[in-house]
């Protein structure tokens, strides 16, 4: 009886041991799709891009949390949160995402969309003129997006223009080149990296035309015990933006 009690006590002490390990050592889950120069795997292992270190220096350097990174095409991501196999993805907040999600109040980056379209387009005089979505729906031109971009369904496709849509980014630039649809919504940084890797940076141009921004944040899923961490992120965030920090992380990329 007396081992008995023993062994119970020791389990005890070994279960609180784990417990508050835990508390004090959270892991936040974050699954990504791999996108230069946002974040990817280089050829050595290494992980690298502004978002990953953005969010590495206001998660791990100043909030002590431990970040756990794992590349899934970016449908697979947003069904791993629903799942519960993971706690957070990046990306901007819509209606859809709210279902299952919560976020910040501050984005903690605005991405500037261009309008791309393939050279010597009939339409390009027509093109630099468009300086709305209303327009592209006016002027009936067609989107080429990629599968799961919830941004363009709520903001293009829900106003009832063309859409085709492709499995990877890379066949987005492909489609666009051969000609199977108008435009492609996209940050230049971000995308001529993919235009280079469908080779295809001959047979498409950016109309240097801004219709839109999109606000990337951090979205923990509903039931995950770490949705108490984004009052904080949204203070570390501010604080990186006022001190400097921001600016020099992103001027190592462009």
């Amino acid at each position: 009886m007396f081992r008995k009690t023993v062994l119970l006590v020791f389990a005890g002490i070994f279960l609180l041991m784990v417990s508050s390990s835990a508390i004090e050592n959270p892991i936040l889950r974050i699954a990504y799709p791999a996108f230069p120069p946002f974040h990817w795997v280089k050829k050595n292992g290494e992980m690298m891009g502004f978002f990953y270190d953005i969010l590495i220096q206001a998660l791990e350097k100043r909030m002590g949390l431990t970040v756990v990174w794992t590349a899934y095409p970016w449908p697979r991501c947003q069904e791993n949160l629903k799942s519960g196999k993971d706690d957070a993805v990046i990306t901007v907040p819509t209606a859809e995402r709210a279902e299952f999600t919560v976020t910040h109040n501050t984005p903690f980056y605005l991405k500037n969309l261009n309008l791309f379209t393939y050279v010597d387009h009939p339409r390009f005089a027509e093109i630099k003129k468009i300086k709305t979505i209303a327009d592209l729906k006016a002027g009936e031109f067609s989107v080429i997006t990629y599968s799961g971009n919830s941004w363009h369904k709520e903001n293009v496709q829900s106003m009832g223009i063309r859409t085709y849509e492709s499995s990877s980014l890379e066949n987005v630039w492909k489609m666009l080149a051969e000609k199977r649809g108008d435009i492609v919504i996209e940050w230049p940084p971000g995308a001529w990296p993919d235009i280079r890797r469908a080779d295809v940076s001959q047979r498409v141009v950016d109309a240097a035309v801004q219709i839109s921004v999109m606000p990337f944040h951090l979205l923990i899923r509903k039931d995950s015990p770490l949705v108490n961490i984004l009052p904080e992120f949204d203070k570390t965030i501010q604080t990186m933006m006022e001190d400097g920090t921001m600016e020099l992380i992103l001027s190592q990329y462009y």
